[in-house]
């Protein structure tokens, strides 16, 4: 046990069980709330950081112009009010006064012209750069004030100002990249980054000074715990108050006393599991064998026994929720015989009789990589294997912990296939996933997808406001990817979340639970963590 944990339990209350008889429900500062992450961050950064674990901290530290509300509108972050003007070519920001950085220093028009600068500069690696690249300036006529113009209107121009803004006083000096303050920021958000032992966990305290008033809950403390199974082991101690669980969890958790004391909710994600291939690599390179391989997998398999049923088979990029869901384009068949004439069509045949698929002296033979810690991918990655061996493909799996799997093998593109996820923003602009431009170090496109007509669309849908026009678009672009499956498009996952009853104030909503999570308290007779 972790000297962080026992420092934690030792000031606990001892008589945990009493003290809920005696509940109030008044809004009182205090205590901690304790989170499992598989993963650890790597980077505290808005514009670099390109996985969820760092994701989820940033949005704590950081904020942007604007943000989701409960029902999934965008309203006023650090900008108070905006004005749209000729035609969505300008916006006018104007932002909030009185907001301090970290370090006491004000917030101003300044910092977001900085953040442009950085999220359009070719030496800096954000994959965030394409929804900011078609602006045509930005001016800063006062403090308080920031104007866009775009070089032709932008959809989601508003909603890719909920970037995570930085302050140009840090950051002015020194390589953006590498800079020190990647792993000690400063922000403007509701929580400060205190202390972060890496492998272990990382702790963050209220910001006293927060512009939305202090945050009822002491400090945030992420515990990098690499195995779901052990995190588990620590909820139903109580050793964790928040946790998203895997469907056998979710299942397993009806007993009485342990419900107790935690509640469970349960909405629909926006986003799907997929395998992905690195299309560079010569074995991929053919639509049909992509084809042939999702032919061979058994999504129902796959969803009975990863989900317990609790989601849906992935036909695209767009979640069934989202407005941009092409209902019309079906799921490829399950047919492994099918899939067997399609590749012994193109030559892949088994001649010496081994069970492996060879042409050209060369075995159909490769290695899928997903994250430690994820034990839903890691048993869609032995259904899969199955399944694909009973069509003459041998696929090994191996498993890699996160930062290694980001670092050494994404960004450096040295893979074959990966199993991974896609949390997706609700407009349903992909330009940074699917478009060539985008096929670059530090970018999101890292399976190296290109498609001239799928490239347009993008370009058109991103710039158009019509609303029945951009639905067509995105529409087109979801049954052209279901046709060329660059990814084998799995499952859509339920979101399975348990929070200790102690927390309240809160609500499920469209955004799910924790939207208002500043606004999160725990009376003070259920406090448990104390000093």
């Amino acid at each position: 046990m972790s000297k962080l944990l026992i420092l934690l339990l030792l000031f606990s209350c001892s008589k945990k069980k009493e003290i809920l008889k005696f509940e109030s429900k008044k809004e009182t500062y205090g205590d901690y709330i304790i989170e499992a992450s598989i993963g650890e961050p790597s980077i505290l950064n808005p514009i670099l950081a390109t996985d969820s674990t760092s994701g989820d901290i940033n949005s704590l530290i950081y904020n942007g112009l604007v943000k989701y509300n409960e029902n999934l509108e965008l309203v006023g972050d650090l900008a108070e009010r905006w004005e749209i003007k000729d035609g969505g070519k300008k916006i006018v920001f104007h932002l909030r006064k009185g907001v301090k950085w970290h370090d006491g220093v004000e917030f101003t028009s300044k910092d977001v012209i900085f953040t442009y600068k950085k999220l359009t500069d070719p030496d800096v690696l954000t994959p965030y750069s394409s929804d900011f690249k078609i602006i045509k300036k930005v001016e800063a006529p006062t403090p308080y004030t920031f104007i866009v113009y775009y070089e032709k209107p932008f959809a989601p121009s508003l909603e890719s100002w909920g970037i995570g803004i930085v302050a140009a006083h840090i950051y002015r000096e020194g390589n953006f990249n590498t800079h020190p303050r990647n792993r000690n920021p400063v922000g403007t958000g509701p929580y400060k980054l205190e202390k972060w032992k890496a492998s272990e966990y990382l702790i963050l305290k209220a910001n006293d000074d927060y512009f939305e008033g202090r945050p009822y809950i002491d400090k945030v403390v992420y515990r990098i715990i690499p195995d779901s199974s052990i995190q588990f082991l620590e909820l139903r101690k109580e050793n964790i108050d928040l946790m998203g669980l895997t469907p056998f969890q979710w299942k397993f958790l009806k007993k009485k006393d342990f419900l107790s004391n935690f509640r469970k909710y349960r909405y629909p994600s926006f986003s799907y599991t997929y395998l992905g291939f690195n299309l560079r690599n010569e074995l991929f390179k053919e639509k049909k064998i992509r084809r042939a391989i999702a032919m061979a997998i058994d999504k129902k398999e796959l969803i009975d026994a990863v989900l317990f049923g609790l989601g849906k088979p992935a036909t695209g990029p767009f979640p069934p929720q989202s407005w941009a869901y092409n209902s019309d384009v079906k799921d490829i068949e399950y047919n492994p015989e099918k899939a067997k004439r399609i590749l012994e069509e193109l030559g892949w045949k088994d001649t010496d009789g081994d069970g492996i698929l060879e042409k050209d002296g060369k075995k159909f033979h490769f290695v899928v990589l997903t994250n430690q810690g994820n034990k839903q991918r890691e048993i869609a990655a032995l259904i899969i294997q199955e399944n694909l061996r009973k069509i003459g493909i041998k696929m090994d799996i191996r498993i890699v912990e996160w930062s290694s799997f980001i670092h050494n093998f994404i960004e450096t593109r040295k893979f074959e296939a990966v199993i991974l996820g896609w949390a997706l923003s609700r407009d349903p602009d992909q330009f940074s996933i699917w478009h060539s431009s985008e096929d670059k170090e530090g970018g999101y496109n890292f399976i190296g997808y290109k498609n001239k007509e799928v490239d347009k669309l993008l370009e058109i849908g991103r710039t158009t406001f019509d609303f029945e026009k951009r639905k067509k678009i995105y529409r087109k672009i979801h049954k052209i990817l279901n046709e060329e499956q660059p990814y084998c498009f799995l499952y859509v996952p339920d979101n399975l979340v348990v929070l200790h009853k102690r927390f309240k104030n809160v609500k499920l909503t469209k955004a799910g639970i924790s939207y208002n999570f500043i606004k999160w308290y725990v009376p003070e007779s259920l406090q448990k963590y104390r000093f």
